[in-house]
């Protein structure tokens, strides 16, 4: 399901690794209030234990990211839609879906869109 298109405000996506998915709920609840004025939306399971944690925030799910949840997401940044993406990433974990992980970072690079990739990078993103 995409975001309503008639909602004026901005889409930030939400992508945390496994391994990372707990530090990306703990940063959703320490910003709860900056991120009301978003659109959010995030892979499916990223975007499951945001919306457990925090009942108060709007998030739209999409697929998990191994099941295209990435490409969702990458679509919509093509589409220019996305006015931020916060990925947290685990550097240290080899990833079965790393292509998809790959161009999904190629295209927000591609449509320069802020990029943060972990919690001091997603920090300065919410200050802009």
């Amino acid at each position: 399901m995409k975001p309503a298109a008639d909602d004026p405000r901005p889409i930030l996506a939400l992508v945390a690794h496994d391994e990372k998915k707990a530090d990306l709920v703990a940063f959703c609840a320490a910003h709860r209030a900056a991120l009301a004025r978003y659109r959010l939306v995030a892979t499916g399971t990223t975007g499951g234990r945001i919306a457990e944690a925090l009942p108060e925030l709007e998030i739209t799910r999409l697929k998990s990211g191994p099941l295209g949840g990435d490409q969702q997401i990458g679509a919509l940044i093509a589409e220019e839609r996305v006015g931020g993406l916060v990925f947290f990433v685990d550097a240290l974990t080899p990833h079965p879906h790393d292509v998809d992980v790959k161009a999904l970072m190629r295209l927000a690079i591609l449509y320069d869109i802020p990029f943060a990739l972990n919690r001091a990078s997603a920090e300065l993103l919410l200050r802009g």
